[in-house]
């Protein structure tokens, strides 16, 4: 058992599942030689050889039509996708054939294909390195959208992702890549899918987060604890299918929830969330559900970001409006 970082669980996820299944495959950007922008897949081809870890062109959309080729003939494709502000051009063939591929076919064909994306704020890039919109993607039938937010659930969440017979968008916080490190042991073992993980078991506040928030959000959390406080943490891990029956019995236990998400407000998935507590939960609420999040605008770059994503003192801030309102 190890010590590793996130970024480190992904490339022994990889290299367990690339041992264990010949059918696995990986390619995309600078993946090959260089082992990934990210120094994800360092490594890999020294191991697997080039016929299965390989470099393709500077073109999303060829990245993932050809996973998807690969896919529907038995294959397992990897595709890594550099930024998750380059993965548009792709949405073509995610949307339109990897999604669908299962339904068009009455289930003669799937499509087992992971697309690894490292995405979301926080390294001081241009803001088309720092997108955060998983919910395009949680909105298209057919996918699921993984996001872990721990190296210990990167790495069992995407071997998970791997073995699964249909397409994952697997969505990787890039800030937290190698913000501390976790003991992992290379057992192959996944997480389950379509799951939330309770982080924190908590009577006063639900805070729902996921990805790189996690963190601000159980930092929020000790803190509201010293205040008397208690709060209890979810990590939704898988944003879809979302396990919204965990959510609610949380909500039922706390009456109050907190949806935090780094992206901007509008149309993200806490509004979703809030929605379904709405429906499904309404009478269990002490106070209404709150949102921290991102802004509407287009993220500003380099140290500027700091200012845009939510930060432990706005969580905190909106746990003591909750546990005021009458």
């Amino acid at each position: 058992m190890n010590e590793l970082t996130m970024i480190e669980a992904i490339n022994l996820a990889l290299r367990n599942q690339m041992r264990a299944d010949s059918s696995v495959f990986i390619f995309g950007e600078d993946v090959g030689a260089n082992g990934g922008v990210f120094r994800a897949t360092e490594g890999l081809q020294n191991e697997f050889g080039k016929h299965r870890v390989f470099d393709t062109p500077l073109a999303e959309s060829a990245i993932i039509g050809m996973s998807i080729g690969m896919a529907s003939q038995a294959l397992k494709p990897i595709a890594e996708i550099q930024f998750m502000g380059f993965i548009y051009p792709a949405v073509d063939q995610i949307l339109n054939h990897a999604a669908r591929l299962r339904n068009r076919t009455r289930g003669r064909l799937s499509c087992p294909l992971v697309v690894r994306v490292p995405f979301g704020g926080g390294i001081h890039a241009p803001e088309h390195h720092s997108e955060s919109t998983e919910s395009i993607f949680a909105h298209i039938p057919g996918l699921r959208v993984v996001i872990p937010s721990s190296p210990a659930r990167a790495y069992g969440l995407l071997i998970a992702a791997i073995q699964d017979p249909d397409p994952v968008i697997f969505l990787e916080p890039k800030r937290i890549y190698r913000d501390g490190k976790q003991a992992i042991e290379d057992d192959g073992a996944p997480l389950p899918l379509d799951t939330c993980f309770v982080l924190r078991e908590g009577i006063d506040i639900s805070l729902i987060s996921w990805g790189a928030m996690i963190k601000e959000t159980l930092e929020a959390a000790a803190l509201l604890a010293k205040r008397g406080i208690d709060v209890e943490v979810i990590d939704l891990a898988t944003i879809k299918p979302l396990d919204i029956t965990s959510i609610i019995d949380s909500v039922k236990k706390t009456g109050r929830c907190i949806i935090v998400h780094e992206a901007a407000k509008t149309c993200g998935l806490g509004a979703e969330i809030s929605a379904l507590l709405a429906e499904k939960s309404i009478t269990s609420l002490l106070a209404p559900i709150q949102r921290v999040t991102g802004y509407d605008t287009v993220m500003p770059m380099f140290k500027n970001e700091q200012s845009y994503m939510p930060s432990a003192q706005r969580i905190i801030q909106a746990a003591i409006k909750a546990m005021e309102y009458q």
